[in-house]
């Protein structure tokens, strides 16, 4: 990867070629009970380089406005959310959730000039979605299958990484460092205890790939030995732009992320967990609440920052890692993948890098998004615009050796959301 690919990847502030491309597409803002109440706190967000601020309004609806003031560039975080709109508390200007300045009490007829931007949102699964794209390209609302099912059936979290968005998202393309960094705590996981999987995933490291190309984006198989006359197969999903779906795990709940910039230095790392067919129980929530799995325990509540994190070198317990507790010593999935990615730098130094055959998914990956950013800029429409085609899963398979998983998938997957359950 070059600097130029490089750069045009990684950067995603307003006016670059990445920025430009995602705000095409319905974008991860913050979790609705970050703003439970109509007229509550207001909540500040970092989105693709921009500073920006939400809140419900007084008719319960969700607003993402710019944080600050057109007066005087006052952060209106320190104002008042009241009567359908935030008023800033420097000097009473008040501006309704489309951003409209409907109140300057010292000018009244100034309010034409005052306006600040503001993006229509949605709430899915959970999330509120802000669309900060062009008007008239305006998508459908997410269709991936946690989005649509009821609130009991999904628990979702989200985490900030001090990294850029990409090397975050490649650790969720990359199924191959599982049978390493993982690989000591699976077992104790109550996400992933009494999995058959887990015997192939740790025995074999040497994991064969083969991709497959798709309107969504790509379709990855990582091929393990199995049994004496089969291979298990990983089937993991990287939906465009930034969605990755976990090959599920026997009869624990189906897991994804979404990998959304804040800046080009740090990201939100979105998970989710859930049932297609029945509610999570008890037992599945308290861990995954308690930051089991995919999800982490918080530094203090509300703060999305990991209790394992860089300042802290991640908990590292140089003891467990020689006693094969823990891999690298830090336990936690999450914090075991994210203290690796944040170790490369704010953005990591892709020239310098030497690849491997096991990062054909995240070269293609790359020049996936690549290719769209630079035909978006001459006037070709991004891939995976049509929200139908979110409706995919992941699987986890024990084929015949004689198999090709690549047919196998488009007679047994193809149906989106139709499809039995694959996980073994």
């Amino acid at each position: 990867m070059n600097k130029e690919m490089s750069e045009t990847l990684t950067q995603t502030n307003v006016g670059t070629r990445m920025g430009n491309l995602m705000r095409r597409y319905w974008v991860p803002a913050l979790m609705s009970s970050e703003i439970a109440d109509a007229d509550g706190p207001q909540v500040r967000v970092g989105l693709l380089g921009e500073k920006l601020l939400a809140f419900r309004d007084s008719d319960g609806k969700a607003r993402l406005i710019d944080e600050f003031c057109s007066h005087r560039g006052v952060s209106l975080y320190f104002g008042r959310n009241e009567e359908n709109g935030i008023r800033c508390a420097y000097h009473g200007v008040k501006f309704d959730g489309d951003g409209k300045c409907v109140d300057v009490p010292s000018s009244p007829q100034a309010c034409a000039r005052m306006h600040i931007k503001a993006y229509p949102c949605v709430e899915r699964g959970g999330i509120v979605w802000a669309y900060m794209g062009p008007a008239d390209k305006q998508p459908e609302p997410p269709e991936l299958e946690w989005c649509n099912l009821p609130e009991n059936h999904v628990f979702v979290s989200k985490r900030i990484q001090y990294s850029n968005y990409l090397q975050a998202m490649e650790g969720g393309i990359d199924t191959s460092h599982v049978s390493f960094v993982h690989s000591y705590e699976v077992d104790g996981d109550p996400m992933h205890q009494g999995v058959k999987a887990l015997d192939y995933i740790k025995a074999d490291g040497n994991v064969i790939f083969e991709i497959e190309k798709n309107p969504f984006g790509l379709t990855l198989f990582g091929r393990r030995n199995g049994e004496p006359d089969s291979y298990y197969w990983r089937v993991t999903q990287w939906l465009f732009p930034w969605f990755t779906l976990i090959p599920p795990f026997g009869h624990h709940a189906l897991g994804g992320h979404i990998w959304v910039p804040i800046d080009d230095h740090s990201c939100m790392a979105w998970s989710m967990n859930w049932h297609p067919d029945k509610p999570l129980s008890a037992e599945e929530r308290s861990a995954m609440v308690a930051g089991k799995g995919i999800h982490v325990e918080y530094e203090a509540p509300g703060s999305f920052v990991p209790k394992a994190n860089r300042d802290n070198d991640y908990l590292m317990d140089r003891v467990a890692q020689k006693d094969k507790r823990a891999y690298s010593g830090i336990f936690g999935f999450a914090a075991q993948d994210y203290s690796l990615q944040e170790s490369m730098g704010p953005i990591q130094n892709h020239e310098a890098e030497q690849l491997l055959p096991t990062d054909k998914a995240i070269v293609m990956a790359r020049r996936m998004l690549h290719e769209a950013a630079l035909g978006l800029e001459q006037g070709t429409e991004p891939p995976a615009l049509n929200a139908i085609e979110q409706r995919v899963r992941a699987a986890g398979v024990l084929l015949d050796r004689s198999v090709d998983p690549v047919e196998w998938a488009q007679k047994n997957l193809s149906d989106g959301l139709d499809q039995p359950l694959f996980s073994i």
